[in-house]
């Protein structure tokens, strides 16, 4: 189909969504726009992942042919691996068409993609679906996956009419996929945040369970240890990558922490009962107080 969009001879089928990479967030974006009637075109490197996918969820193969035909493209892949994609194949996306991304760091695949985008007639806006699980791949995929979840997104400079128009757009075109909201971020805004609430945990969890405890905890463990190691299991490559493109943020929210920490071993070593309420009552206090609470 050919039209005129925002003045832009316009090649897209409008609706028509490609993926780049089925892991488990690329697949779980494929399932949830299959199941609300969009058509889906996929790429990943592992052809037979694709195969597997195109039994059930993907319409097509998203190749040199039918980039142009989509109007938003996600890539759901490794930071470098999407900015690769990316820029060997920016001639062939359709002008008017949207272009974002999955990625769990922001600044690096920002400043990239958009550069890759200037002089062309789309548009790339940096994004980050609040989601996920400890599981990797596409066998754990699932169509609710987004299902109430946050997405963060990353606009490129532009005029704020242009803005509200790009957003509406990616709002409507990921609507099957039923995210909670949408909040705006700058780049650098996102990864200092990220550092905190996903990539630290990330490392405790699997520093954690480096304890020689954690092989004879069976019988003796509950909730607590369940929920500090969830996130344990994880993908080494996917994490070393985000966790080097992020390596300010994440090496100082992990010194905080180590400083932290020495406080309740310097109470325990010291024997030093107050101090050690205090700095418990302290975290309830802080906990609560984030909640909402008394």
């Amino acid at each position: 189909m050919s039209d005129e969009k925002n003045g832009l001879s316009v090649t897209f089928v409008p609706g028509r969504v490609g993926i780049v990479g089925l892991g488990l967030i690329g697949g779980s974006f494929a399932k949830a726009l299959h199941a609300g009637g969009t058509e889906v075109y996929a790429y990943n490197r592992t052809h037979s992942t694709l195969e597997l996918a195109m039994i059930d969820t993907v319409d097509g193969e998203l190749d040199d042919t039918t980039i142009g035909s989509c109007e938003l493209i996600i890539l759901a892949g490794y930071p470098a691996s999407s900015v690769e994609w990316l820029e060997n194949k920016a001639e062939l996306i359709s002008p008017g068409a949207i272009v974002i991304d999955a990625v769990g760091v922001k600044r690096n695949v920002c400043t990239c993609c958009q550069g890759i985008s200037a002089g062309h007639g789309w548009t790339f806006v940096g994004c980050h679906p609040m989601a996920g699980m400890q599981f990797s791949g596409y066998a754990h995929a699932t169509a609710d996956l987004y299902k109430g979840a946050p997405m963060v997104v990353v606009p490129p400079e532009m005029d704020d009419i242009s803005r509200v128009i790009i957003l509406e757009r990616i709002e409507h075109l990921l609507a099957p996929c039923g995210f909670g909201s949408y909040t705006l971020s700058t780049a650098e805004h996102h990864d200092q945040v990220i550092a905190f609430t996903s990539q630290l945990a990330h490392v405790v969890s699997n520093a954690y369970v480096k304890s020689p405890m954690a092989r004879v905890h069976e019988g003796f463990s509950a909730g607590s240890y369940k929920d500090l190691t969830r996130v344990a299991r994880l993908n080494p490559d996917m994490w070393t990558e985000l966790f080097l493109e992020n390596a300010d943020y994440l090496s100082n929210e992990i010194a905080t922490l180590i400083n932290n920490l020495s406080q309740y071993k310097e109470a325990l070593d010291e024997r030093d009962e107050t101090r050690l309420h205090d700095l418990l009552a302290e975290g309830d206090r802080i906990k609560r107080s984030i909640e909402g609470q008394q």
